[in-house]
């Protein structure tokens, strides 16, 4: 296994400074080793984008570079989903969608690539996509999983909103709502208060519940945002 610590401060570097050439280089070498195309996502391609993430967040880096390192990950992301072990599919269907962001993509393609390759027939629509539109999609699709990733606190309202409605015009009751991405990290029993069924931190973390709890729905007594307005 790679040293993932020295590794990673390695490529970080070479990813916020746009060493296309160096930065793969030192994937092709890891690679090499015998890493796993999975591991390669989840041990160094996530924990480098949420580093990447949490600094443009904080104004660490710049904006020239946090797209150097969005879109070199963005590749490497690429060609690891092209060479991983598809299980047999299991019948579960999820529809995706995310916030808007660059990083929300990046973070939402992790899952639904690790997800596809886990065996669900995955739709991942990316961010930007209207309530209305997405109500729409559930109610066609049927999904067994609705998984929405949002990095900004500005994106739950939006997600809240959508829970309750589906819920409450029971379009789809066997619909498990997850949800995932950086403003859920940073905010722990926020995924509760607004009425998601499943959470996690981790793409690993996210399939082994969504693969160990498919059955986990939440209840009513932890729905605590937007209570007050709901009942007023």
């Amino acid at each position: 296994m790679f040293n993932q610590e020295i590794v990673i401060e390695k490529l970080f570097q070479l990813l916020i400074s746009g060493e296309r050439d160096s930065a793969r280089a030192i994937v092709s070498e890891v690679i090499d080793s015998g890493v796993s195309p999975e591991d390669m996502t989840t041990e160094l391609y996530w924990p480098l984008m949420e580093m990447t993430e949490t600094l443009f967040r904080n104004d660490q880096i710049t904006t020239i570079a946090h797209r150097y390192a969005t879109r070199l990950l963005r590749s490497f992301v690429d060609q690891a989903q092209a060479n991983y072990t598809q299980r047999d599919r299991n019948g579960r269907k999820i529809c995706m969608f995310c916030g808007p962001t660059e990083g929300d993509e990046l973070s939402a393609q992790i899952v639904a690539d690790l997800a596809e390759a886990g065996g669900y027939d995955v739709y991942f629509a990316g961010g930007g996509v209207a309530n209305d539109e997405i109500l729409a999609e559930v109610g066609k699709q049927h999904p067994d999983v609705l998984l929405m990733f949002a990095a900004a606190p500005s994106d739950c309202p939006d997600i809240r909103q959508l829970i309750d409605t589906i819920k409450e015009i029971g379009a789809c009751n066997q619909t498990q709502f997850v949800v995932g991405g950086g403003v859920f990290n940073r905010a722990p029993g926020l995924a509760e208060e607004i009425g998601a069924d499943l959470w996690a931190t981790t793409p690993s973390e996210l399939l082994t519940r969504l693969e160990q709890e498919p059955e986990r729905r939440a209840t009513e007594d932890q729905r605590t945002v937007g209570r007050s307005r709901n009942a007023a």
